[in-house]
Order: structure tokens, then C-alpha cells, then sequence
């Protein structure tokens, strides 16, 4: 039996993104612009809805070889090198010159703040509880949910 959270994962939920589907989409997209702007290596979209995968399962792939690689990115830094500042250009083309810790702590709590409403889009396409992805439950070695697609 398939469980109900993984159902109409491409219903219009009022987010900002449009979906599920959408807002996964844009943190796959934002951590990619984001890589791209440390390491020089990648081809982001020029676009912040811009869809990469429209089939989930591909999007759930690519997003593991994203974390893979943003796992071992930040890994190699030096304390440094956090505290160095990096040059970079917005979306829109402004130049912007910040450390590189707080670039960082940007994008990580960039991905906190949209994968809360990707939470909350499970609740609304399914009028139930999703399973809860609260760290410090994992932190306390609960298990983690199947969330295989």
C-alpha cells in the first residue's frame, strides 16, 4: 500500500513554488546556483521556479548527488577560509562580496525554510500528520521514515 503523503505531490498548495514538486525543485536549483558560485564547477538555471526534473524519482536522485557533493565541498574548508570572503554575482547580475561562513549559514537555513513548507505540503495534499523529520528526534537515534520514492 503506498502511504497517502506521497500522494498528489504535484497539487497547488499555495506555496510559494506551487507544490511539493515545485518547492523541491527550487532547493535543488538554489544549492546548485549556490555550488556553482564557490567551486566555479556546474550549470545552474538562470531561473528560481525553473524545474530540473519533472519526474520525482529523478529529482530525488539528483538531489542525493547534490548533498553528496555539498557534504564534501564544505567538508574541505578551513576555518580560514570560512572566515574569507567571496566574490559573487545575484541572479540579477549585482555584485556582492560576503564571508564565506556567512554564505553558508545562508544556504543551509535557505534549505531549512523551504523544506519546512515542503512539510507542510504533505500535510495539505493529504490532510494528515507527514512523518516527522525533526533532527533532534534522530539525534536521539529514533529511526529515520521510509521515504524511498
Amino acid at each position: 500500500m503506498r502511504p497517502r503523503w506521497r500522494c498528489p505531490y504535484r497539487r497547488p498548495t499555495g506555496v510559494i513554488f506551487g507544490s511539493l514538486h515545485g518547492t523541491l525543485n527550487h532547493l535543488l536549483l538554489t544549492d546548485r546556483i549556490w555550488l556553482k558560485r564557490l567551486t566555479d564547477e556546474g550549470d545552474p538555471p538562470n531561473q528560481h521556479n525553473a524545474i530540473l526534473h519533472e519526474d520525482r524519482n529523478a529529482l530525488a536522485r539528483a538531489r542525493m548527488a547534490e548533498d553528496a557533493w555539498l557534504i564534501d565541498v564544505v567538508g574541505r574548508y578551513t576555518q580560514d577560509e570560512l572566515r574569507g570572503l567571496v566574490a559573487y554575482h545575484n541572479m540579477s547580475g549585482a555584485p556582492f562580496r560576503q564571508d564565506l561562513g556567512q554564505i553558508l549559514l545562508h544556504l543551509f537555513n535557505h534549505q531549512t525554510h523551504h523544506r519546512g513548507q515542503a512539510h507542510a505540503c504533505c500535510s495539505i495534499v493529504t490532510g494528515e500528520e507527514p512523518p516527522s523529520l525533526d533532527l533532534l528526534q534522530f539525534q536521539r537515534g529514533v529511526p529515520a521514515p521510509d521515504l524511498a520514492v
